[in-house]
């Protein structure tokens, strides 16, 4: 099962095949994902613990347990955990890529923005 940590929390592969991932994504309180988008998914998230400040577009909302949202194929998203309980959601990618490496970050808190979404 892949597993990656990150600086605001980690995530758990749960399955995945070659049109859909599923995620379990666990985010420390009061940290945040890059703003970032993706050329080849779309992202549904539902939250199963903790609440999320979601930022989708020019939109910024609270998503809560038992809820959901949904990140359109090249919309700019943010995930963040206002709160003092650790945020869990879970992820489910769909699209014809889904490799890690289709992020295009453009605001990150631990400079691992790529030099040409700076642009």
């Amino acid at each position: 099962m892949e597993r990656g940590e990150r600086p605001w929390g980690s995530y758990v592969v749960l399955d995945e095949n070659s049109s859909y991932k599923i995620k379990r994504i666990e985010v420390k309180p009061g940290q945040r994902l890059s703003l970032q988008k993706h050329h080849h998914r779309s992202e549904h998230w539902i939250v199963v613990s903790g609440s999320a400040r979601v930022t989708c577009g020019s939109q910024e909302f609270i998503v809560n347990v038992n809820e959901s949202t949904f990140i359109p194929i090249g919309q700019n998203h943010r995930l963040e955990n206002p709160g003092k309980i650790p945020l869990v959601i879970i992820e489910v990618q769909s699209g014809e890529y889904l490799g890690e490496d289709d992020i295009v970050r453009f605001d990150d808190d631990y400079n691992r923005c790529s030099l040409h979404a700076q642009n």
